[in-house]
């Protein structure tokens, strides 16, 4: 279970891996000096995202082509292999990519049998600046220089691109861009994970506050979406001072009828994940109270919630620590959400399979003091954020599993106090009837 919630987070930076059969280790001519640079043309092209979870982000590419020579070659940035070596490499936080280079015709012939929009922009630059991106392109995807080290959000197969079209404007793409992003690259994740409300939640909870503060526009173009737009919109200016778009002309290979882009704004599941809490909470309540009246039916079904939320709580929880704590992962680093969900709260798993059984009489008891510090540990994370330093943007978080721990507290501590009080009442009870029975003639 720890291999796979690192297999999730891992699958935040899988922007895409195309298939192997699709890739040439042909060298181009521009690579071999063949090209003449007046006949090279230089497209960013942009792939919408797919069903699957790496596709999610959607995906781009470089295209450069000779039109005298009739080449072209599809440059991708996102080639890696997903093994138990890439597992481990990831697991330390050193997560190797390379670029790959593809035939055209083929690449885009896999997009659109995967019903994925394949969105051409042709680059309005001067024949010296086509000739050196395609030879900076060429001589990326040689052996030696192919590799790099991926980051999510900083490094990854879309900043690439967004970098190379930098320097071949001379900075003019990144001046551009100093302008305030829209979001943070929290409420853009939240935006392109929200096809399934579960793994935008597990991927919420492993990412710290490095993702919360205001960005530019040039960090928004970690998405291939946005870079499209910037792109879109920029006006260069040449040597002259005369300004020209970017882009010279733009069209659709394929546009998908059916698959809507990814929404503008983040969802607002807000109010429906602290529902949830509140249930899950309440539901521990509800089954303590029916389990003191002798169900053992209800014993069963609290056992049983404690075992799951153990697992689904305990699991990304102790990866979390442990990343945290041991790897290069700067996203996990001093995470609040540590706080709600830690290696502790796996010890619900066993201890809600004795609750199942009802054979251990110190198992409620142990119930309650895990849960308590739980709890206590989740309110001690919502009042430290008075301080500057905890600012992390964890709310939806706290409003799930904060009312889970409180609920399942309460629910042993509400046992144990109804323990005593009904212990009283029976120990008393006998007293009464006795000084009864001697006053009557």
């Amino acid at each position: 279970m720890l291999r796979l919630s690192l297999i999730v987070l891992c699958l935040l930076g899988s922007l895409l891996a195309v298939p192997a059969r699709a890739q040439t280790n042909a060298v181009p001519p521009w690579g071999t000096g063949e090209s003449q640079a007046e006949d090279l043309v230089v497209s960013l092209v942009t792939f919408s995202p797919g069903d699957d979870v790496p596709s999610w982000w959607g995906h781009g590419s470089l295209v450069v082509e000779d039109r005298r020579l009739g080449v072209a070659r599809v440059y991708n940035y996102g080639m890696f292999s997903f093994d138990d070596a890439m597992l481990a490499r990831f697991a330390m936080g050193r997560l190797e990519f390379w670029v790959g280079q593809a035939r055209v015709d083929g690449t885009y012939r896999y997009y659109r049998a995967e019903d994925r929009d394949v969105r051409i922009q042709e680059l309005n630059l001067t024949t010296e600046q086509r000739l050196q991106v395609s030879k900076r392109l060429a001589d990326n995807v040689l052996p030696e220089n192919r590799e790099y080290l991926y980051h999510h959000y900083n490094d990854n197969c879309v900043t690439r691109l967004r970098d190379m079209i930098d320097v071949a404007t001379s900075g003019q793409l990144r001046e551009a861009d100093r302008a305030p992003g829209r979001m943070t690259l929290r409420e853009h994740t939240r935006r392109y994970t929200a096809p399934s409300p579960p793994m935008s939640v597990l991927l919420d909870f492993m990412m710290n506050d490095e993702i919360d503060h205001p960005i530019t526009r040039w960090e928004e173009a970690f998405l291939p979406d946005e870079l499209e737009a910037q792109v879109a919109s920029l006006q260069v200016k040449d040597a002259q001072g005369q300004s020209r778009p970017l882009v010279a002309r733009q069209w659709n290979y394929y546009l998908s009828p059916d698959r809507a882009r990814p929404p503008a704004e983040p969802p607002p599941w807000g109010p429906w994940i602290l529902a949830l809490g509140l249930a899950l909470g309440g539901g521990a309540l509800g089954l303590a109270a029916w389990a003191r009246q002798g169900s053992r039916l209800a014993r069963v079904f609290l056992g049983l919630e404690n075992a799951l939320l153990g697992l689904v709580l305990g699991i990304p929880g102790t990866a979390l620590f442990v990343m945290g704590w041991v790897t290069d992962h700067t996203v996990t680093y001093r995470n609040e959400n540590l706080f709600l969900a830690n290696p502790l709260t796996l010890m619900a798993v066993p201890w809600g399979l004795s609750l199942m059984r009802g054979k251990n009489p110190k198992t409620r008891a142990r119930l309650f003091k895990l849960w308590g510090v739980l709890a206590a540990l989740g309110g001690l994370g919502v009042v430290l954020k008075v301080l500057p330093p905890f600012d992390q943007d964890n709310w939806r978080l706290i409003a799930l599993i904060l009312p889970i721990s409180v609920g399942m507290a309460g629910a042993f501590g509400l046992d144990r106090i109804l323990a005593r009080f009904t212990g009283a009442a029976r120990v008393s009870a006998p007293r009464d009837e006795a000084v009864v029975s001697l006053k009557s003639p």
